[in-house]
């Protein structure tokens, strides 16, 4: 095999996964094109054939993308809605309106957070305040410097665990949901034509949340592009890859 086209979520944490499994099929002589998909896109660009590798499904969430025409291989990182604060707090559970002021939650872990609250009634009354992933370090930077409380819920890997402002905060009742695993799906008629070793090789790869909150950090904060943030991590300059 001598080609293979990505298809990847079109945001800066997915373009930067998607660009490290390009390094390793580049490796290999395989020329890599680059897809990007809206959540709602992914499924047919798999059936209709338009991608050969999706980069990357959160499963058990995301199973439905994998059929009969499908491979499921990897587990690149174990993304999980997490809480977290400004300073260090007890276990969730614990926490009331004199420890935290508000929720501030990142818009893809609102659903989350909603069935949470209903087992949390002493924090339920709380303001809450959604706010975009890009715009997730910028409003905590403001809240730094004004002295807030937050209570903050946002899913692991993200740029705001690199930019060392957060804490997490102990859920021990999983209430936000277990630890999910990031997989690539691969079609099986190309899956059929591809080098084992290649195969062997990204199934056995592991990027782990640390190298995926930098990766994100380096292209959505700082603007770097997502190749040159592969390669950053390729050669060891990100954070160490066993960090």
């Amino acid at each position: 095999m001598t080609q293979m086209t990505i298809g990847h979520l079109y945001t800066s944490l997915h373009a930067g996964c998607a660009s490290a499994v390009a390094r390793v099929l580049e490796a290999h002589e395989v020329e890599v094109e680059f897809v990007d998909l809206d959540p709602e896109d992914i499924e047919d660009a798999l059936e209709q054939g338009e991608v050969d590798l999706l980069v990357s499904a959160w499963f058990p969430r995301d199973e439905k993308f994998s059929g009969p025409g499908s491979r499921v291989i990897g587990d690149l990182y174990q993304p999980q809605i997490s809480f977290a604060a400004l300073k260090a707090l007890g276990p969730v559970n614990t926490l009331t309106s004199a420890d935290v002021d508000r929720v501030i939650v990142a818009d893809d872990s609102r659903e989350a957070l909603e069935k949470a609250l209903k087992q949390l009634p002493a924090l339920s009354a709380l303001p809450m305040e959604v706010v975009g992933e890009a715009a997730l370090i910028a409003r905590l930077e403001k809240a730094q410097s004004e002295g807030e409380a937050p209570l903050v819920v946002a899913t692991q890997p993200h740029a705001v665990f690199h930019a060392s402002l957060l804490t997490l905060v102990e859920d021990p009742g999983q209430l936000l949901g277990g630890e999910m695993s990031a997989r690539m799906i691969l079609r099986e008629d190309v899956a059929r034509k591809a080098d084992t070793d290649l195969l062997d090789e990204l199934s056995e790869m592991m990027l782990g949340n640390k190298v995926m909150s930098a990766l994100d950090y380096m292209i959505g904060v700082e603007g770097q592009d997502p190749d040159e943030a592969a390669e950053a991590w390729q050669r060891g300059r990100l954070i160490p890859r066993d960090a």
